[in-house]
């Protein structure tokens, strides 16, 4: 127990928490996070792992609010690209394509906010589009439930609809990643002592954003995800520049 940093704990609960409310999961927060305590590549690991767990607790949560044609049309996709993007982690320069990844939220995000009643064409082109990019970039960074986010915001979604689709999408994606960074060897041994604790953080952070969300009009609910993906950006590209 010595050895185990009870700070990065509780900021993984906050993660969970505000990834439960926003609607993308906990990655976007939890990744840069984790880059202060660990490598990257063990954070790439224990990322997949986290998720498995959080994204089971918010699909049994949230099952009611499943839409099976967003599953097929952003699931699939992102179960192939994150793959690819799993295998490409270990030969593509990481930095530029975090920078990317900033200012990429950053832009979108305020574009949604700003032209407030922008909404992508709910068809199959977006969906499968939004869904490769986001499978690609959980691969290769760790995270891309931001990425899904716009997508899905876009769309407008009831927000049980929102949370449901994207936690099993997200839970297909971690399924299928772990695998791959296995075989590249980013789960390493003496970070698995996290894993128990993770586990429980993702059941009880997914239950408490779920009662917050009981509290939260459906009005601003897309706000409030668009905001949240900002803010992502913004730290993304603050701790580039620090780093």
């Amino acid at each position: 127990m010595k050895d185990i940093n009870f700070i990065f704990l509780l900021l993984a609960l906050g993660a969970e928490i505000i990834g439960t409310i926003g609607g993308f999961g906990s990655s976007v927060f939890f990744v840069p996070i984790g880059n202060f305590y660990f490598d990257f590549y063990s954070v790439l690991g224990l990322t997949a792992i986290f998720h498995l767990s959080s994204n089971l607790s918010k699909i049994f949560l949230f099952k009611k609010g499943l839409d099976k044609k967003l599953l097929l049309y952003i699931g699939l996709p992102s179960v192939v690209f994150v793959i690819v993007g799993g295998i490409l982690s270990k030969v593509l320069d990481s930095v530029l394509l975090k920078i990317f990844l900033g200012l990429f939220l950053v832009g979108l995000s305020l574009l949604f906010l700003i032209k407030s009643n922008l909404i992508l064409a709910p068809n199959k082109k977006n969906a499968i589009a939004g869904g490769a990019f986001s499978g690609f970039s959980a691969g290769l960074l760790g995270t891309g439930g931001a990425i899904r986010g716009l997508t899905m915001a876009a769309f407008n979604l009831e927000k049980s609809v929102f949370i449901a689709t994207s936690a099993f999408i997200d839970f297909m994606i971690d399924f299928s990643r772990t695998f791959v960074y296995y075989n590249n060897g980013y789960i390493h041994n003496h970070d698995l002592k996290y894993v128990p604790f993770l586990f429980v953080i993702g059941i009880l952070g997914s239950y408490i954003g779920k009662r917050i969300l009981n509290y939260i009009p459906q009005t601003k609910f897309r706000k409030l995800s668009l905001l949240f993906i900002f803010f992502i950006g913004i730290v993304t590209l603050i701790q580039l520049a620090v780093s």
